[in-house]
């Protein structure tokens, strides 16, 4: 499969599809943690920077393949080739990054956007011209197309994961690997032959020179790097998320409060004396006191609502997203957090992922295993109940049985 090419290309070629998978999964795992606002900059992100890194990596494999001499490149099969990469992954990013998907949804995508990853290869390669003509292995052609789909399904799947760290690293260098994989086996199938005996192959269109698609390859390759190391600046929400969950996990967690004495006391100049308070009882872990608004994320920056307009809590990564009954937006807290902020005689977490206002509901449903509640307001919405709460929701809302 690598007999003739440059191995050092080669090896670049792979780095290069593991740098842009690292970048772009890096910036998809970021999408259901943002205000919604920011969701369609993160999605033309993470395709731009997989699509540079499919597509890149797929031209430093054609460098390092030995062509016959006097081989150029169509730019305008190039670009096209370009431009399907960008429009499939960014159509498979989007239809998995909206809502909760399944897997009918999932395979779908993955489908798509292999078999767009090998229609970028195929195109491109047809934007090779020169003295030669070009044949295909069927087979091989259709084993390049399923590595295409499974490598497509591999990364849309850690994307979904959205983790961070080495299982983040891990799975770039997968995809990297994968990627590569595809080409190389596509190139394997791929044949040039010497043209008929007294024919000659003309260049319809504008071509480019293998050195000038180095030197765009070269600026491309920056740009992935560039982006990959912007990616590995610390997010400092996170920072901040990870602060705040340590100072609430402190056993023994004190407040303090300021102890002003009355105004007719005569001592309004005196500084107020700090007391420490604790914050649970004995035995207990310190609790928060209800929170009367939660902090939700807008374009143009903070806003706070009232806890009693909060129909439901979800989860999603180190955040939640909170349902007012007309949409859904950001909140900074996590679930753990929230859970603890909210008054429980109001609210309850009916699934680890979700928490509803008990006097929002307006239906309740068996389902599978579980159940799902229905929450009033100018847009209801479900959220499920798992198993396991289905007999406290039950109680909150009046429907326990009764036993003599």
């Amino acid at each position: 499969m690598f007999e003739g090419h440059d191995p050092y290309l080669v090896a670049l070629s792979v780095v290069i599809a593991i740098l842009g998978g690292y970048t772009g999964f890096g910036l998809a795992a970021r999408i259901r943690g943002t205000p919604d606002a920011s969701h369609r900059l993160l999605l033309a992100g993470a395709a731009f920077f997989l699509a540079i890194g499919i597509w890149t990596m797929h031209f430093v494999g054609m460098l390092a393949a030995p062509l016959p001499a006097g081989a150029v490149y169509l730019v305008l099969p190039t670009i096209v080739s370009f431009l399907i990469c960008a429009l499939v992954v960014g159509i498979s990013l989007f239809f998995v990054s909206v809502g909760e998907p399944s897997m009918l949804r999932v395979v779908s995508s993955a489908v798509l956007l292999g078999v767009g990853i090998a229609s970028m290869h195929y195109v491109g390669m047809h934007g090779l011209s020169g003295n030669f003509a070009m044949t295909h292995d069927g087979a091989m052609v259709l084993l390049s197309v399923l590595i295409a789909i499974a490598t497509a399904y591999g990364g849309l799947r850690a994307f979904l994961a959205r983790q961070g760290g080495v299982q983040l690293a891990l799975s770039a260098v997968a995809y990297g690997f994968a990627v590569a994989g595809m080409h190389y086996t596509a190139m394997a199938g791929m044949h040039l032959v010497p043209p008929a005996q007294g024919s000659h192959q003309h260049v319809d269109g504008l071509a480019a020179s293998p050195q000038i698609l180095s030197l765009v390859v070269a600026l491309l390759c920056f740009v992935i790097a560039a982006g990959f190391l912007l990616s590995l600046v610390p997010d400092p929400r996170k920072k901040a998320a990870a602060t705040t969950d340590v100072v609430a996990a402190i056993p023994g967690a004190v407040a303090f409060v300021a102890d002003i004495p009355p105004a007719d006391s005569g001592a309004a100049t005196t500084s107020p004396r700090l007391r420490p308070t604790p914050l649970g009882g004995i035995g207990q872990p310190p609790r928060a006191p209800p929170a009367p608004r939660l902090p939700v994320e807008g374009a143009d920056g903070t806003h706070f609502i009232d806890s009693a307009d909060v129909r439901s809590v979800r989860a999603d990564a180190h955040y939640t997203k909170v349902h007012d009954g007309t949409r859904e937006r950001m909140c900074p807290w996590s679930i753990s957090e929230a859970e603890a902020q909210l008054d429980p005689g109001l609210f309850v977490r009916v699934h680890r992922s979700h928490i509803v206002a008990m006097a929002h509901v307006t239906l309740v449903r068996k389902e599978g295993d579980g159940a799902i509640v229905e929450l009033d307001g100018p847009s209801p919405h479900r959220v499920p109940v798992s198993r396991a709460k289905i007999a406290e929701v039950k109680a909150r809302l009046g429907l326990a049985r009764r036993h003599a």
